[in-house]
């Protein structure tokens, strides 16, 4: 009886993709910021265009939150504390 083995190759996971898409920054509702507040800072920290920053605002509006950026934590970091120094409710996931 002859036996042979086989070696399986997994493919190298490049950690730092993986973290880029494992981050988020989570847009939550309030009942103090107006939808064009909101939308002007997704515009200026998100880089989103007028219509996307609008449609995130609904979704934040009508079900409590939105994933409004993903990426590297670095750069995530100083997007999500603007939107906190603007009054927003927002946190990296």
């Amino acid at each position: 009886m002859i036996m042979s083995t086989q070696e399986q190759v997994l493919p190298e996971i490049d950690l730092d993709v993986l973290e880029k898409e494992e981050n988020k920054i989570v847009l939550f509702n309030d009942d103090v910021n107006t939808f064009d507040h909101v939308v002007d800072m997704l515009v200026a920290t998100c880089d989103h265009t007028p219509i996307q920053a609008e449609q995130c605002s609904w979704i934040v509006h009508f079900k409590g939150k939105c994933n409004v950026k993903s990426g590297s934590y670095k750069d995530l970091e100083p997007r999500c504390s603007k939107l906190l120094e603007a009054g927003l409710t927002a946190e990296i996931q």
